[in-house]
């Protein structure tokens, strides 16, 4: 057996200190693009209005810039990368994502802010289409699972640290903690500067003989599935602190309390799903992640006690990230050994989550003021979404097992 064969084979092998490296670089870039560059601006929103920087509407808008950011980065990430090396490109994101943080401590005026809100959105969704297939294609099959939950757990300690970072510097001032925001990237950029895996791909994904690429529709049921999961996580991200500080009366502290165990069910919602799916398979794990999602998306509107709203957070937090490493590895299964259709497969998922999400958030505020402000109905169309994606993913399953193609 060769050296390149032992690798493949024992999926932990002398190699391993530099896949794990590959692998904290793609944390990082995670926690840059997503867990800091967008879910910090939740608990900065309130002081941003209270320091008088912006209007309420204007301060929504400005949010609903990171949104338009992400996926347009989505979009050019993957080209981008093609003119500049992989290595570039993901740098020059991180960099711009931390240049953004120091940017916005200075409200120039809308536009500027603007700017920079947006293109920290687009740093985020370059990243997001760009690191994880970068360092997964050279993880083994075996520990792809593993692998991909410690890479988007950088997503959770992201929403965790907004919730608790965030108020500590806000002590200081506005100002400050957008400044110590970028110090935090810059400092977590200069960790992930070096140890990206070579662009080339490894023996972990060398093709045998007999890999066939699936029917484009089981593709294409997957990017819808994806794309509703992310109606079905709005109503918590958007309207769970608002849901127990106002409708519940319990306070702002109260819901900013939710807000912290949700960013820990993100933190730990990857590696769990992601161990399960390397034992269980990533379909099976897919699926099961999206029944017991849809139960804790319901439970605000049916039971809302403090023990069950904490197991509804923790819920929905860990398979907001989870079902990232669920989606991206359940690919990786309908198209192995193809990993430049696998990046394909992974932008068109991501830009088709991106697009469903902001018109969800758009459309449950819409339905909110509409309904004056029932937040039940918001909980039960998240709920009914995500049940709508659990169909779709069995019934995909059985067309493509009769399918001639599955069949020779």
């Amino acid at each position: 057996m060769t050296d390149d064969s032992a690798v493949a084979s024992d999926g932990l092998s002398a190699a391993s200190p530099a896949m794990w490296r590959s692998i904290l670089c793609a944390f990082c870039a995670s926690l840059i693009g997503i867990g800091l560059a967008r879910f910090a601006y939740t608990p900065l929103l309130p002081a941003v209005i209270g320091a008088h920087w912006f209007d309420p509407a204007t301060a929504a808008y400005l949010g609903a810039a990171n949104l338009a950011g992400y996926l347009a980065g989505a979009l050019l990430g993957r080209a981008i990368s093609s003119r500049l090396s992989l290595h570039v490109t993901l740098r020059l994101m991180m960099l711009i994502a931390t240049a953004a943080f120091f940017a916005c401590a200075w409200p120039l005026d809308f536009a500027w802010f603007f700017i920079w809100r947006f293109a920290a959105g687009v740093a985020g969704g370059a990243l997001m289409v760009l690191a994880a297939p970068a360092v997964l294609a050279h993880v083994p099959p075996s520990r792809r699972g593993l692998a991909g939950g410690v890479i988007f757990m950088g997503i959770g300690v992201g929403v965790a640290a907004s919730g608790t970072l965030v108020p500590m510097l806000l002590r200081e001032s506005l100002q400050q903690t957008w400044i110590g925001l970028g110090v935090a990237s810059l400092l977590i950029t200069a960790i992930a500067w070096t140890g990206w895996p070579r662009e080339s791909v490894s023996v972990a994904s060398a093709t045998p003989s007999d890999s066939r690429i699936p029917k484009q529709g089981r593709l294409r049921a997957l990017y819808v599935e994806y794309a509703l999961n992310a109606v079905g996580w709005v109503p918590h991200m958007i309207f769970l602190v608002d849901f127990v500080a106002r409708d519940l009366h319990r306070g702002i502290a109260a819901g900013s309390h939710y807000w912290v165990v949700f960013g820990l069910g993100a933190t730990v919602g990857p590696i769990l799903t992601g161990y399960f799916a390397d034992r269980a398979g990533f379909g099976t794990a897919l699926r099961l992640a999206f029944l017991i999602e849809a139960i804790a998306v319901a439970i605000p509107a049916i039971v809302p006690d403090p023990a069950w709203l904490i197991a509804s957070s923790i819920g929905v937090g860990a398979f907001l990230t989870g079902t990232v490493t669920l989606v991206l590895g359940r690919i990786g299964e309908l198209l192995p050994n193809l990993p430049a259709q696998q990046k394909a497969a992974w932008t068109a998922a991501t830009v088709f989550f991106a697009l469903s999400q902001a018109a969800a958030a758009y459309g449950l505020s819409f339905l909110f003021a509409w309904s004056d402000e029932n937040y039940s109905l918001l909980f039960f169309i998240g709920t009914a979404a995500i049940l709508v994606a659990l169909v779709i993913d069995i019934v995909a399953d059985v067309l493509s097992e009769r399918s001639p193609e599955a069949q020779q």
